[in-house]
């Protein structure tokens, strides 16, 4: 059977320790509203987009300059029939030098297509990890959801889906 967990990856110029800083640093990339430690292996943090998404995430694996792993101990979703599709599920990030640039492959393992939240989440992830976390390597400067901030595309496009 094909794996039909959601997979993405990207090159960068930069170095696999600042690719592993980067992914490291949840708050640059994904959203603000983290609460707890994300660079520390077995930490416990927590994220939140209003009243739509919550979920508790722990790092389970952290090979500095070459993995990162997260379980999703704990998930809530507003607009799901199943509002704990999520848990249970792996975040990987591999990290490899492939010639003279670094490769990020992130995969979501058990995000697959039969998810109600499939569509919706891949398209999330999709903007996050090849746009907002690829430009944290690059440039310093992710587009991270934000606390108080103007609503992001991703923010938009749940906020929609629950009303």
């Amino acid at each position: 059977m094909q794996d039909q967990d959601f997979t993405t990856s990207f090159f960068v110029d930069q170095t696999p320790k600042t690719a592993f800083d980067a992914i490291n640093n949840v708050r640059g990339w994904w959203s603000e509203e983290i609460d707890g430690n994300t660079n520390k292996l077995n930490a416990v943090f927590n994220y939140h987009f209003e009243d739509v998404h919550q979920c508790k995430i722990k790092i389970i694996e952290m090979i500095p300059d070459q993995k990162v792993v997260w379980l999703v101990e704990e998930n809530y979703f507003k607009f799901t029939k199943d509002k704990t599709e999520w848990t249970g599920t792996k975040i990987i990030f591999d990290i490899s030098k492939v010639g003279n640039q670094t490769q990020i492959k992130f995969t979501h393992q058990g995000l697959v297509p039969e998810y109600e939240c499939y569509n919706i989440c891949k398209d999330a992830w999709g903007n996050y990890i090849n746009n907002s976390l690829r430009n944290l390597i690059e440039t310093g400067k992710g587009n991270p959801n934000g606390i108080g901030k103007p609503q992001t595309e991703n923010e938009k496009k749940l906020g929609s889906k629950t009303k």
